[in-house]
């Protein structure tokens, strides 16, 4: 009986602090942001794409419509093309919102952690001073400083780096707010801030260039255009995070045009090859439509000024040559029926 009730003593004593174990791990589960998901997005449009093409082709074949699918798929692919087109402003908001994210816990989690160094130090219980654990700190910064600037490192490397640097800029200045300090450890404190806060910009613009550039190397080994220019703004959205920080930073401003003229050459080369494949099969009318499609993006799309006049020049071009082709055989198909000339301006608008 004595040990029954030990037991039971024991247990009740247990049980809160598993709970708040459990607690305090949900709630870190709670705090846990996710990254976006380019295949969750695709897979909600293609289920609503695939309702509505249901949907029209129950509708249509009650009515008696003898070909309903065709209608029924024409307005489904419609709804994927539109997807297709808003997935870039999407993913390119859910990433920088994940980065966002990122900072703002990264910020709380450096606050709380100068808030427990600046009462360890001032409750004397023989732990270490505030200036003895922020120079240990400035040390781990160092050494993880040059972990990311070795040779062979990856850009998360320069990203953590980064974060290190804004954590050690704010603990520091909760501990600089301690009227505790002496003159001499204030100074030093400070002389580390200036350090950090080269450091900080240092390794953000690393990554960013680096990231951006591992991201476009990627999207130009993609085979989908739909893929090449999803990554491609996922190179821009790291860019324009890193402009958040630093917007008047020439190397970032361009970085981002450049980023922005790769993603309209993928746009005008897409449409001049599906131009050159019409016209490649004899559709000539097809490939003229085609190529304006290229010089309406070309016009619209970030383009340096030299690919745009060459690019434009070159498009003129293949139009002229089309039409005349198209003449010739308008004059030799008209010649050979003997009746009187196409109207070939009002084919090629249909």
């Amino acid at each position: 009986m004595r040990s029954n009730s030990a037991d039971q003593t024991w247990s009740r004593a247990e049980r809160p602090r598993s709970s708040s174990s459990v607690r305090s791990m949900g709630q870190k589960r709670a705090t846990r942001s996710r990254m976006p998901s380019t295949m969750g997005y695709m897979a909600a449009a293609g289920l609503t794409a695939a309702a509505l093409f249901f949907v029209l082709l129950g509708m249509l074949h009650s009515t008696g419509e003898d070909a309903a699918w065709v209608p029924a798929g024409l307005a489904a692919s419609v709804v994927m093309m539109v997807a297709i087109a808003a997935r870039e402003v999407v993913m390119r908001r859910a990433w920088t919102r994940y980065i966002l994210d990122q900072d703002q816990r990264r910020d709380r989690s450096g606050r709380e952690a100068g808030k427990r160094s600046g009462s360890s130090s001032n409750s004397g219980s023989g732990a270490a001073t505030v200036a003895e654990l922020h120079s240990s700190a400035w040390r781990a910064l160092q050494r993880k400083s040059a972990e990311a600037d070795a040779a062979g490192s990856l850009p998360e490397a320069h990203f953590e780096a980064y974060q290190l640097c804004k954590e050690y800029l704010v603990s520091t200045e909760e501990a600089l707010r301690t009227a505790s300090l002496t003159t001499e450890k204030r100074a030093a404190l400070r002389s580390g801030q200036e350090k950090a806060r080269a450091l900080h910009k240092h390794h953000l613009l690393r990554w960013s260039r680096e990231a951006s550039r591992l991201l476009t190397d990627t999207a130009q080994r993609q085979v989908l255009i739909s893929q090449r220019i999803e990554t491609a703004m996922r190179a821009l959205g790291v860019i324009e995070s890193a402009l958040k920080v630093y917007p008047e930073e020439p190397q970032l401003r361009a970085s981002a045009i450049a980023v922005q003229e790769f993603i309209g050459s993928i746009k005008v080369a897409h449409w001049i090859e599906l131009a050159e494949r019409a016209a490649f099969k004899g559709h000539h009318v097809r490939a003229i439509n085609r190529y304006r499609d290229a010089l309406f993006y070309l016009s619209r799309e970030t383009v340096g000024d030299e690919m745009r006049t060459e690019t434009a020049e070159r498009i003129t071009r293949e139009i002229e040559f089309l039409r005349a082709r198209l003449d010739i055989q308008d004059r030799n198909v008209d010649a050979s029926l003997g009746r009187a000339p196409k109207n070939r301006r009002k084919r090629e608008r249909k």
